[in-house]
């Protein structure tokens, strides 16, 4: 017994299904081009009913969306460090210490004591923070700690200066 459909010719229904198969893809075809001349005729495409590329975005999902693309994720991790720094740090080193700056390119962060003690004891704990601070925003964000100990007073005397000198010393040595 052979099956009448293998090897025999297409029916009538079969041949008009087919062709109205076809004449669907022609009229899709057809429709898209027409659409797209319109578009270009009115000035570009217009936001429809659907949701795309174009249509507003919550402000947290904008930001995300503008930080990514301009590369500006570990900027702002490391932001977000020197604002979260007693949580990473712990209240007793964030009383005597302050993150001051991140050199991006060599990705050092500066930290200033405020007395001499507490800048060798964070210079004892730079490996441990160092660690913690790349656990908290990103692997290698961070790759050295510079400790910075308190800074001196300024030398103004008087108020005429010659630009450039640093006071009395420079004239003592």
């Amino acid at each position: 017994m052979t099956d009448p459909k293998k090897g025999a010719e297409p029916t009538g229904v079969d041949l008009a299904r087919v062709a109205l198969r076809a004449a669907r893809e022609q009229a899709r075809a057809q429709g898209a081009a027409a659409q797209q001349k319109k578009q270009a005729r009115r000035g570009g495409v217009r936001s429809g009913a659907r949701a795309d590329g174009r249509d507003p975005l919550p402000l947290a999902s904008a930001i995300t969306r503008l930080m990514t693309e301009r590369g500006w994720e570990k900027p702002a991790a490391v932001g977000g460090v020197m604002g979260r720094w007693p949580q990473i740090v712990g209240p007793d080193l964030a009383n005597h210490c302050v993150p001051e700056r991140y050199d991006e390119d060599a990705r050092v962060l500066t930290v200033r004591c405020d007395s001499t003690p507490w800048a060798t004891q964070v210079r004892l704990l730079a490996p441990q923070l160092v660690a913690r601070l790349n656990k908290d925003i990103g692997p290698g964000t961070v790759t050295f700690l510079k400790v910075m100990g308190p800074s001196g007073p300024s030398r103004r005397y008087g108020p005429l200066r010659a630009p450039g000198s640093k006071g009395p010393g420079d004239t003592y040595g």
